[in-house]
């Protein structure tokens, strides 16, 4: 994406990306150092990850376990920054391991610096993963 890219089209593009389950292209969205915060995580599960290698090795699984079919509910807000939104939505497919349908809320807030993800808080229910089968189930469940 071009380094001008406002945040809530690159926010979009990158669920189109997760949609189409091309981890590779979702995180080359990623600054270099960009970080990523599930500061809701349960304990045993990632709360930090530094820079785009460590998100690329946390995310190359996702849809091994997640099977994504759309985010309904999108709403993305602009903060003061412009370089900064904040997003709701939800996560809807199924549990690839059960079958099970998956429905996951989700509150994030995103900066995007030359067209990349510099920081990326994910906000989601940690008692999820305490369901069978969503041992990855988003945000920092894994």
């Amino acid at each position: 994406m071009p380094d001008h890219t406002p945040p809530a089209e690159l926010y979009r593009h990158s669920l189109r990306l997760l949609l189409d389950k091309d981890i590779p292209a979702w995180v080359g969205l990623w600054a270099e150092d960009g970080v990523m915060e599930f500061p809701f995580a349960p304990p045993g599960r990632p709360r930090r990850l530094e820079g785009r290698g460590a998100v690329a090795g946390y995310m190359r699984d996702y849809p091994d376990h997640i099977d994504l079919h759309d985010f309904p509910d999108l709403r993305i807000h602009q903060s003061t920054d412009p370089g900064t939104i904040v997003v709701e939505m939800r996560g809807v497919g199924r549990v690839v391991a059960t079958g099970r349908p998956f429905d996951m809320t989700y509150i994030a807030v995103v900066t995007v610096r030359d067209g990349r993800f510099t920081s990326y808080r994910d906000y989601w229910n940690p008692l999820a993963v305490l369901e069978p089968g969503l041992e990855f189930a988003g945000g920092g469940a894994r």
